[in-house]
């Protein structure tokens, strides 16, 4: 003998939503996992990538004012990871370090010098990768979601402050 209790419409609803978000999450977790495979493989790529671009605009620079020591701009590796440091010679000193973040981020510190003794400015970006849904990550500010499509995009807004010795205006950062 088989007893048969009706189930209320109640439960069979809420057992929907929660079969609705467990498949939500496994999405959530697939797309987490699969954009987590893309940086894997293809991060050091995108900084390495992104140190030519930054080399070959200082080159470039360097090229307008030769024989300037003021202008004499270097780029140096900064660790294993691929990082690595743009410097600029007084009077107006600049440095710019791009170190790669675990995960999917390139981490942007500026310091720029002051005249008269004053303290030094630091200024802090984060670049992101983020997945464009296929096979390619997009570098994206953090604070204002500017993306940056190329190396070659990234490297010019990256490199403007560091050549001039000015901090980016909180205008410009937004635009």
């Amino acid at each position: 003998m088989s007893t048969s209790v009706a189930v209320a419409s109640w439960i069979t609803r809420i057992a929907e939503e929660e079969r609705q978000r467990d498949a939500e999450r496994a999405r959530e977790d697939e797309t987490i996992a699969r954009k987590a495979d893309l940086v894997r493989r293809t991060g050091r790529r995108i900084v390495d990538e992104l140190r030519a671009a930054v080399a070959r605009d200082v080159q470039s620079y360097r090229g307008e004012f030769a024989g300037d020591p003021a202008r004499d701009i270097v780029v140096e590796a900064a660790g294993a990871d691929g990082g690595f440091i743009v410097r600029k010679p007084a009077p107006s000193a600049a440095s710019l370090t791009v170190t790669p973040k675990p995960g999917a981020a390139i981490a942007c510190h500026y310091r720029f010098s002051l005249p008269q003794g004053l303290p030094p400015l630091d200024d802090h970006i984060e670049v992101l990768w983020v997945d464009d849904g296929g096979e390619t990550l997009q570098m994206k500010h953090g604070m204002t979601g500017q993306l940056f499509p190329t190396s070659d995009a990234l490297s010019e807004f990256l490199l403007v402050p560091a050549l001039t010795g000015r901090p980016r205006s909180s205008r410009e950062a937004r635009s």
